[in-house]
This record gives C-alpha cells, structure tokens and sequence, in this order.
C-alpha cells in the first residue's frame, strides 16, 4: 500500500509538472500563445482598416474625376490653364523672434 501511495504522489508530481514548466503543453505556453493570437488579431484589425480605406479610395477614383485631379494636385503638382500657382515661404522661428525685439 505504501508503494501505491508513492507511485501516485510520483505520478501526481509528473503531471503537475508538464502542466506548469514543460516546453510543450504547459499554462506558460498557453499564456505566451495568447499573447500572440492577441498581438495578431491587433494586425489584422489595422490591416482591414487600411484595406477598407483602400477599397474607399478605389470606388472614389471609379466614380468621378474630382479625387482625380485631387490626387493630381496633390501628388503631381497639377495646375490647369488660367490658374495661377503661389509658393508661400513662411520665415522661420529665429527670424521672427529677432524681428520682435
């Protein structure tokens, strides 16, 4: 009987070890998987907003020539005839203190 008894305690003691400091299967394991499934799904959700904006962005330039010639004017510097393009320089932070004193 006494044998049993420290055949189970010995048992017992190999068990709850896998459970709490084995490589594979343990409760440390299954934290650290969860932050990465965590970590994941955080990805994922900036990579579906960013496609929902794409996908935005490309039924906007399907519709109409407007965020066209945005996008020309910003990106490519458009300027269409009888417009005329300013430049303003603003003076710097040194500059303008200087002047106030």
């Amino acid at each position: 009987m006494k044998w049993l008894a420290l055949g189970l305690a010995m048992l017992l003691l190999a068990a709850q070890y896998r459970l709490w400091f084995a490589d594979e299967g343990s409760l440390a394991e299954l934290h650290r998987l969860q932050q990465e499934i965590d970590q994941q799904q955080a990805r994922n959700a900036e990579l579906e907003a960013r496609n929902l904006r794409l996908e935005q962005e490309v039924i906007e330039l399907q519709q109409g020539l407007e965020t066209v010639e945005e996008r020309a004017r910003r990106d490519l510097g458009m300027i269409r005839d009888g417009e005329t393009y300013y430049q303003v320089i603003e003076a710097e932070q040194d500059d303008q203190r200087d002047d106030n004193r």
